[in-house]
């Protein structure tokens, strides 16, 4: 996820919700947050905690100058419906490991800023499920995370042994990791971790070796995801790494199989689960829903393209009659997920009589085309490969390929600059099925 105003320290407020506490308070975008009960706000972690109480007094600065503060009264845990630009009302902590399978070092040039900005935030962890390493931390700061109480918190493991993690994160204190979720196992605190696998590395007896440690740690740990490395056509002077093919995958899902297998009957749960990359690369089918066990790594594609299809399915069966259309549309994927999606197409089309769907994958040219995922797609991949088609309704591509909060593709086209490009209407589907079939019944 990108971050913006990842530099700004001040606890300016962006934003205030309709019907708030602050908006009957006349509290005003541009206003500044001081303090709470006394207390200098430092991050979103100390708002969170101190606005928490049922009374509270609240200092804010207003934008001539005034300080106005407030004696509020309110329900326990009741937000005062606060947005500030800056999501951590503290500057970012950038990462300081120099991964060997880092994504950013393999980004072209000339991107927009954002995207070059490494967190390794413990707080953003938190708020909003991002990854960290626990490299970053000081001893201080995770007893923060432990009187905070702040779970779940999502952790890139990679590996439980000490030397190969130091190697692996080029960083010299990459080592006590597993002494740190030990901490975190002690605090009962909630725990999901993944494993970023690359063949030869840390695969195999090694990948067997953390799964082992890491299992011991249930059930604070909660999950472990395992996804492939990423490499783009970018490495040059990193080092060289080699991608998963489908004869590895195979292999690495069989591995993965008989892990569940174990661990169901010491733990009584699965424990690790394989993202979706393997699958589609291997083309195996798909756990069932329950085989997922409540999805817990689902934004880090662990269970998403299972996800889809059964929101798909209940959607569909919510039709009771075929549905008459004349319409005609494009389905952009990537080349991942291509003999996926024409299994969503083909029940689609099921209950709709005259719908054209046509299910095109993209390749990605703009990071090579070893990034095979959705998410990954640029606008210009999109208007350099779907130029030519013809009485064409719309052009339905996942939400995914764009920021979080905008409609820009990762080469900062938009998505009126694509659908002016391409002389179509693109539009943007979040990967859920009820999105996708009211795009497409209305």
């Amino acid at each position: 996820m990108e971050l913006k105003n990842f530099n700004e320290d001040k606890n300016i407020i962006e934003e205030v919700a309709k019907g708030s506490i602050a908006e009957e308070l006349e509290i005003e975008p541009g206003d500044i947050l001081l303090s709470i009960n006394d207390i200098p706000v430092r991050d979103i972690i100390d708002y969170k905690y101190l606005v928490s109480d049922d009374y509270i007094v609240v200092a804010i600065e207003k934008k001539d100058g005034d300080i106005w503060e407030f004696e509020i009264e309110k329900d326990f845990d009741e937000d005062l419906g606060l947005v500030f630009t800056n999501p951590l009302i503290d500057k970012a902590k950038s990462c300081r490991n120099k991964c060997i399978f880092c994504f950013i070092d393999q980004l072209p040039p000339n991107m927009r800023e954002t995207l070059y900005f490494k967190d390794d935030d413990s707080r953003l962890s938190f708020l909003q499920g991002n990854f960290i390493t626990l490299t970053n931390m000081s001893d201080e700061e995770i007893d923060r995370i432990i009187s905070y109480r702040l779970s779940p918190i999502n952790v890139s493991v990679h590996t439980t042994n000490p030397e190969l993690r130091v190697k692996m994160l080029n960083n010299k204190n990459a080592g006590n990791v597993y002494e740190i979720l030990k901490r975190f196992k002690d605090a009962k605190l909630e725990v999901n971790c993944q494993i970023v696998l690359v063949p030869g590395v840390n695969d195999g007896p090694e990948l067997d070796r953390t799964l082992y440690d890491l299992s011991k740690l249930y059930p604070t740990i909660e999950s472990v995801a395992v996804v492939p490395v990423g490499i783009t056509k970018y490495r040059e002077k990193l080092q060289e790494l080699k991608p998963y093919t489908k004869e590895s995958a195979n292999d690495l899902l069989n591995f993965i199989s008989d892990k569940q297998e174990y661990f169901l009957e010491k733990l009584d749960t699965r424990f690790v689960f394989a993202s979706d990359e393997f699958f589609a690369s291997t083309k195996r089918e798909l756990p069932k829903h329950d085989e997922y066990e409540g999805f817990p790594q689902l934004e880090n594609g662990v269970g998403l393209m299972k996800s889809f299809e059964d929101e798909v399915i209940k959607e569909l069966r919510l039709i009771k009659s075929t549905i008459n259309s004349k319409k005609r549309y494009i389905l952009a994927t990537g080349t991942l997920a291509y003999d996926f999606m024409n299994r969503i197409k083909d029940k689609i089309l099921e209950k709709f009589n005259g719908l054209e769907l046509m299910v095109i994958p993209i390749v990605n040219k703009f990071f090579g085309e070893t990034i095979t995922v959705s998410g990954l797609i640029t606008g210009q991949d999109l208007v350099a490969q779907l130029k030519g088609y013809d009485n064409v309704d719309g052009i339905i591509v996942p939400r995914t390929m764009m920021k979080r909060d905008e409609e820009i593709f990762l080469d900062n086209l938009t998505i009126e600059e694509v659908s002016k490009a391409l002389d179509i209407p693109v539009i943007s589907s979040k990967v859920e099925g009820k999105n996708l079939i009211d795009i497409i019944k209305n």
